[in-house]
């Protein structure tokens, strides 16, 4: 018998919905919601590329050089991204997690960062999913075990699988957000710019076609609960909402044009961020989180059905 590519595979159920999120880097890599795969994940026997369904922590996105300055002293992260000479995506992705409980329709795995160059600080990380009969609800919570306090920031990769099976160019997007963050080609972050009169207006929903992305998004609509939403629907209605909470103001979008050409374009990433790119460096929405505390945020998904 041997070791899948993503180790361990954690399968949770309500009803005929199921999902499965996997043993290397906490992440998801399926999930089945009334029949119908609603992302573009990957296989057991596959491994995880282009950081599908991962956990992003405890940074997401990049830090440009992976140099940062915290409490007046220098830090420099290992660059995993070494052809834009950038540190991407946290420090967990590649790492084994543990199962710290687990039932038919939920399961939660932990990690934890141990001091190391670039980031000498401790954090206990856990990510708890949640099947029910309303979707699949997705909670990161973050726990200061170190002696001094850390900089925090966390999101998730998880690819919106087009809903009529082909590319998403056939699909319509909907996103209610009045800034975006364009990025330069090392994909670190230019001047926020508002949305309105643009093709990155999102706000009614539109084809996507040919529009290219790989922005985030910010000042997003909310209700009076506090939760944004992303839409992206076939032309008959079907389609996927994920929906975040107050403590992801970010939202990042990517259409896959750098992908393979098996994949490019047959799932739209959409990325909760609780900071944006480069955020160690410039502040932005850095969670400052001292000895013994915690923080949380929740995301979720569900199946948009036509009418």
């Amino acid at each position: 018998m041997h070791t899948l590519p993503t180790g361990r595979q954690f399968t949770i159920r309500c009803g005929d919905d199921h999902a499965t999120v996997v043993e290397l880097g906490g992440g998801i890599r399926s999930y089945v919601a009334g029949g119908r795969e609603l992302l573009d994940g990957f296989g057991e026997d596959e491994q995880v590329t282009s950081s599908r369904g991962q956990v992003l922590a405890p940074w997401p996105n990049r830090i440009d050089g992976g140099r940062y300055s915290w409490d007046g002293v220098e830090q420099q992260l290992p660059l995993n991204e070494a052809a834009r000479g950038n540190a991407s995506h946290g420090l967990l992705r590649f790492v084994r997690w543990e199962s710290t409980e687990q039932a038919a329709g939920s399961v939660t795995l932990s990690s934890v960062v141990l001091p190391q160059p670039g980031y000498p600080f401790a954090v206990a990380v856990s990510v708890q999913y949640q099947l029910d009969d309303h979707g699949l609800h997705v909670t990161t919570t973050a726990r200061n075990v170190g002696a001094a306090a850390l900089p925090w920031a966390s999101g998730q990769h998880p690819y919106l699988a087009a809903p009529d099976g082909g590319l998403v160019d056939h699909c319509t997007l909907e996103l209610h957000a009045a800034t975006m963050l364009p990025a330069d080609k090392r994909g670190l972050p230019l001047a926020p710019e508002p949305t309105r009169g643009t093709s990155f207006d999102l706000r009614e929903p539109r084809p996507l076609g040919d529009l290219q992305l790989d922005t985030a998004f910010t000042d997003l609509d909310r209700d009076a609960d506090g939760h944004a939403i992303v839409r992206l629907l076939a032309a008959d209605g079907r389609g996927t909402q994920l929906t975040v909470d107050r403590s992801y103001p970010w939202i990042q979008l990517f259409t896959g044009d750098t992908l393979p050409a098996d994949r490019r374009r047959r799932g739209l990433a959409v990325e909760p961020m609780t900071a944006p790119a480069n955020a160690f460096r410039s502040g932005t929405d850095v969670v400052r989180l001292e000895p013994g505390a915690s923080t949380a945020s929740t995301w979720h998904l569900c199946a948009v059905h036509p009418g």
